[in-house]
């Protein structure tokens, strides 16, 4: 017999805490992004380079495509990571 409400289903719970930790995890993961690239960014900018380098971003972008094995389809990966690019980028300025 299932119980009437989810929250006392311990699929439910053990999923809800799942999906807990991998935000937790991702929340982590774009803050240790953003505190690296400032770090590059100070080393570059100190020796006189330029911060910014499209060509990495696409570089990247073209990686990560090659290694997504989904469900995360091609565009939602481009998607995810142009905002995460654009995101660094304003925490930055």
């Amino acid at each position: 017999m299932r119980p009437n409400d989810p929250e006392q289903d311990p699929v439910v719970r053990d999923l809800r805490g799942r999906i807990t930790d991998a935000d937790r995890a991702i929340l982590a993961a774009v803050n240790e992004r953003i505190e690296l690239v400032s770090e590059l960014r100070a080393h570059k900018l100190a020796q006189g380079w330029e911060f910014l380098d499209s060509g990495r971003e696409e570089r990247l972008l073209a990686a990560l495509a090659g290694e997504n094995s989904g469900p995360l389809s091609d565009e939602g990966l481009r998607t995810l990571f142009t905002e995460v690019l654009a995101l660094t980028k304003r925490e930055l300025s």
